[in-house]
């Protein structure tokens, strides 16, 4: 690496297409997290007293309902660590969501099972049409985009907001964090999940088959309608709690059995697969230099221990054979098939339609309205 090829405080570097570094070798990402995030944050006794002060208003507001919100959960460490702590230091009353994608482990199975036995609560699972999450899949292989995980993102929010809206729940809690994900990964990458317009492109262009149970919403329809007109609000505990994820692994494991991943949202194994193994190999972009950058940030990793991490690939070499098969296996098509769209041109979200202006645009007002950024952590 050159001189100014990673950034001093960070371990962000050149392989984030939107980097820069200044004169000490500092990047933007660094002072975008000091400048605009890290002065809002809450912290210590002023987050749990600003955090309790909201559960209180949602339990007058939701004192004749049978629930007081939903809450998502997909087996990982944030929104099982949410679930734990809203239930039993704030005494929620929610309904759990989960919905199942046909990617899910065994251990994300197990940790959500466990959780709710033991805290007695009730779970709602919205499975996925399988034939139809197939064809979306395969769709973005043969498309080329790096986004492959696109079909499940977006039918775990749409599903997640449709349910809200049609059992009339008015609060939605939410994993998302800055402590774990003060980062936003790269548009080229990580583009929006909701641009439907793009969606609908790749579908128009790389299959035949008519998607009609998949929740098609776009984006001006869960910001607008929803927030503004159905008033559905978002709440994302763990920004009020100085939340720790060593700590909360140990916490989760000695009351519930749960079990760690290894690596943030492996608790899917499709993304395990696309995170893990396919954004590395076949783009050069590896989504941990964002995870331990925003550990670095919330001081809890140092910058060495979080290099010493990046010398290590986030897959097991001598597994990778066997989950390229099952990854082909599950989609129904050969792992020579699967490997050849690892070798087809990249392509990128402006390579197909979009309306990425008005994401720009409308980031950008939003983010000034409810202080917020994309990503969805803060």
């Amino acid at each position: 690496m050159t001189e100014f090829s990673i950034c001093k405080h960070l371990v962000v570097d050149q392989t984030y297409p939107d980097v820069f570094f200044d004169k000490k070798n500092i990047s933007n990402y660094y002072y975008k997290f000091k400048e605009k995030i890290e002065p809002n944050l809450y912290s210590g006794e002023d987050g749990k007293l600003a955090l309790n002060k909201k559960v209180l208003e949602i339990k007058k507001d939701t004192k004749k309902d049978q629930y007081n919100c939903i809450m998502g959960i997909s087996g990982g460490l944030d929104s099982s660590f949410m679930l734990h702590k809203m239930v039993t230091e704030f005494d929620l009353k929610p309904l759990v969501f989960h919905v199942d994608a046909g990617w899910n482990s065994e251990t994300a199975t197990n940790n959500i099972n466990n959780l709710i036995d033991r805290l007695g609560l009730d779970l709602y699972t919205e499975v996925m049409d399988w034939e139809e999450m197939r064809e979306l899949q395969l769709a973005f292989f043969k498309s080329g985009l790096p986004q492959l995980d696109v079909p499940q993102d977006l039918a775990f929010i749409n599903v997640l907001y449709k349910f809200a809206t049609e059992n009339n729940i008015k609060y939605i809690f939410n994993g998302g964090n800055i402590a774990t994900e003060a980062l936003n990964p790269p548009l080229k990458y990580y583009y929006w999940p909701s641009d439907t317009t793009l969606l609908k492109d790749v579908l128009k262009k790389f299959s035949k088959k008519n998607i009609e149970k998949y929740p098609l919403k776009s984006i001006f329809y869960r910001k607008i309608y929803l927030d503004y007109i159905q008033r559905i609000k978002t709440i994302k505990p763990l920004n009020y709690l100085n939340f720790n994820k060593k700590e909360a692994e140990k916490e989760l494991i000695d009351l519930y059995n749960w079990k760690s991943y290894g690596q943030k949202h492996f608790e899917s194994n499709f993304t395990a697969f696309h995170e893990g193994y396919w954004l590395p190999t076949r783009f050069n972009f590896d989504i941990r230099k964002n995870f331990l950058s925003s550990l670095i940030l919330s001081n809890q990793i140092s910058r060495e221990e979080a290099l010493n991490v990046l010398k290590k690939p986030s897959f097991d070499n001598n597994e990778i054979g066997s989950n390229i098969k099952y990854i082909a296996n599950k989609l129904e098509i050969s792992t020579d098939e699967l490997m050849h769209y690892k070798e087809i041109p990249l392509k990128f979200y402006y390579d197909y339609k979009n309306i990425s202006h008005i994401y720009s645009i409308g980031d950008r007002i939003i983010s000034n309205i409810q202080k917020t950024q994309r990503g969805g952590a803060y």
